[in-house]
């Protein structure tokens, strides 16, 4: 069995997030052979060297399920870009490049965080090459502790006050972007979150059948891929 998740946005605030996500780790995935994080696992994350109480909590919960045997895999999303390998080192986990293909059901499946699907979203796309590029990274992560903290909480202000003023189909992704992507990587599964919008669709790659699977946000519930001998089940569980 293996389990995909992502868009947690773990913060402090919501207590009832984090224990799920750490039931989670102490239930299912104990029986998983790996576990897979697509992304936004944190709602913020200014660095490896300014980890707080909670973070070092989730990384060491991390590390147990690592040390039981669960490979662990994590992505960027645009929450958490700047998770780098210290932590990755700690949480025993390895840091996933997006995009990646890998082996899941016996297919070459493609993994994303989702994000450079969304090609209409203009200002969001050249933000992110803005942040994302070696100088601004190196920047980023050698600036003072209290301006990434007060540099993140205006991202994340922004980041909200644009989302709800865009229409929906600009921070969806692009139709005619899903497609080229795949076929790009050879693949005819696609698995990504970031969007928010759980689903499986169904669509054509080089004229075959073809699958794109969302992952779904925690919020008011958790969602989780799995994949095993009955195929790829997406499905939500309520918190306790």
């Amino acid at each position: 069995m293996i389990l995909l998740i992502s868009d947690l946005h773990l913060q402090e605030e919501r207590p009832d997030i984090t224990r799920a996500f750490l039931d989670l780790l102490d239930g299912r995935a104990r029986h998983a052979r790996a576990l897979y994080i697509l992304g936004d696992f944190f709602e913020a994350w200014i660095g490896d060297d300014a980890m707080t109480p909670f973070q070092q909590q989730i990384c060491q919960a991390l590390r147990r399920l690592s040390d039981s045997g669960t490979a662990v895999y994590l992505m960027h999303g645009n929450r958490d870009f700047l998770i780098g390998q210290a932590f990755c080192d700690a949480a025993g986990c390895t840091l996933l490049s997006d995009p990646s293909v890998i082996e899941l059901g016996g297919e070459r499946v493609l993994l994303m965080h989702g994000d450079t699907l969304c090609t209409r979203d203009l200002g969001y796309m050249k933000m992110r090459r803005l942040l994302r590029n070696r100088l601004s990274l190196w920047v980023l992560t050698h600036l003072p502790l209290s301006m990434r903290r007060r540099l993140a909480r205006k991202l994340r202000s922004e980041s909200r006050a644009q989302t709800q003023m865009k229409a929906t189909d600009i921070v969806d992704v692009t139709p005619e972007e899903v497609p080229r992507v795949m076929a790009a990587q050879g693949v005819l599964t696609l698995v990504h979150g970031h969007t928010h919008r759980p689903a499986i669709h169904k669509l054509v790659v080089d004229g075959q059948p073809a699958r794109r699977i969302v992952l779904g946000d925690w919020d008011r519930r958790g969602w989780a891929l799995q994949v095993d001998e009955q195929g790829f089940q997406l499905a939500p569980f309520e918190f306790t």
